[in-house]
């Protein structure tokens, strides 16, 4: 949910924009971001409809101002020099459930939606339990979590072309889903306005299919189980991970998943024994896995340097914050590791978070 195009300025929206003075807000990124790093914005405004997204966004374009639109913030890592523009925070909260369908704005917590869902007896979102962020940022990352990810169940969303100043309708086959990936994850042009998902109604869970967590339940892959026991069971998982937020622990002071899980066309012979799955046609390897065989085993940093940033203790995939850290300190970090496991197996790693105003 971030970024800056520069749109055409001879564009116009289809409905004439309200013309409002927004009460500007200097606010430091480190309280908005669950790595708690990253230097100050220019100013930053909160939308609570989607009108206001719509004409926060535009009427920055229009001036040319940088814009970073900002969810949770649980994916997102800031230079410490910060955002030199507007920093938009995305609070539009309305969700509708009509049978087996729900509609739910950007704004909306997306471990909120899937407990309301629950609650409803609409399974299909059990699995994704726990994953902090919110809404609208799902569809970028088509984010999934132990055999589900979003595209397996929405079915529309309403975008907000920053190009052509317009808000229309997309069906999933425009979205280009692939693993941990879509048509707007490399483009900052499209602000997910929100989404829509159909579900099913049942008592249990959709048929559990990652083996870590069929074995916790007690279960073959394949069967189901009852879908609050599925919750329940995916967020002990996940805090074993250290991937529940804990304002305590800073194993949590993460954003998850640093790297993605690498797709091959063909495996390197070095990491012929790392865990593999086929996906979209390609070989998916464990980055996680990788990483520690590499030699950056759990709580690796910690007695270096400052000791200010970490691999976490619970999870390889985590680089954290121990408290103090700078960005710089994170990607340096973060480097190195890149750097050890291409030496190691010929596999370059690739960011999952958002890296704004900084690079790796």
């Amino acid at each position: 949910m971030e970024g800056s195009p520069r749109p055409p300025r001879t564009s116009t929206a289809t409905n004439p924009r309200r013309r409002v003075a927004w009460a500007a807000v200097s606010t430091s990124l480190a309280e908005l971001t669950t790595l708690r790093l990253g230097g100050p914005a220019g100013r930053t405004e909160t939308a609570s409809t989607n009108d206001e997204l719509i004409e926060l966004v535009g009427t920055a374009d229009e001036a040319g101002e940088p814009v970073l639109l900002l969810g949770g913030g649980s994916n997102l890592v800031v230079g410490d020099d910060g955002w030199p523009g507007l920093v938009v925070r995305v609070a539009t909260p309305r969700v509708t459930i009509e049978d087996d369908v729900v509609t739910a704005q950007a704004g909306v917590g997306w471990d909120t939606l899937v407990s309301r869902a629950l609650a409803e007896g609409l399974a299909g979102l059990e699995t994704m339990s726990g994953i902090p962020g919110l809404v609208g940022a799902t569809p970028v990352q088509n984010v999934g979590a132990y055999g589900a990810e979003v595209a397996d169940v929405l079915t529309g969303l309403t975008v907000y072309d920053r190009h052509r100043r317009i808000a229309e309708a997309w069906l999933p086959e425009r979205c280009e889903f692939g693993f941990r990936t879509s048509a707007f994850k490399h483009t900052h042009r499209y602000v997910v306005l929100d989404v829509t998902l159909r579900l099913t109604r049942s008592p249990v869970s959709r048929p559990v299919r990652y083996l870590e967590l069929a074995r916790r339940l007690g279960i073959e892959p394949g069967e189901t189980a009852p879908l609050e026991q599925a919750r329940e069971t995916v967020l002990a998982l996940r805090r074993s991970k250290g991937m529940l937020l804990d304002p305590a622990d800073h194993d949590t002071w993460s954003v998850g998943s640093f790297f993605v899980n690498p797709l091959l066309d063909a495996v390197p012979e070095a990491a012929a024994a790392c865990p593999q799955w086929q996906a979209d046609g390609k070989t998916k390897l464990s980055a996680a896995w990788l990483i520690e065989h590499a030699g950056f085993s759990r709580g690796y940093g910690l007695d270096r340097g400052r000791g200010t940033v970490s691999v976490s203790t619970k999870h390889t995939l985590a680089l954290t914050n121990r408290g103090g850290a700078s960005t710089a300190e994170l990607l340096e970090l973060a480097a190195e590791i890149r750097a050890g496991v291409e030496d190691r197996f010929g596999i370059r790693l690739g960011p999952e978070a958002h890296l704004r105003n900084c690079s790796l």
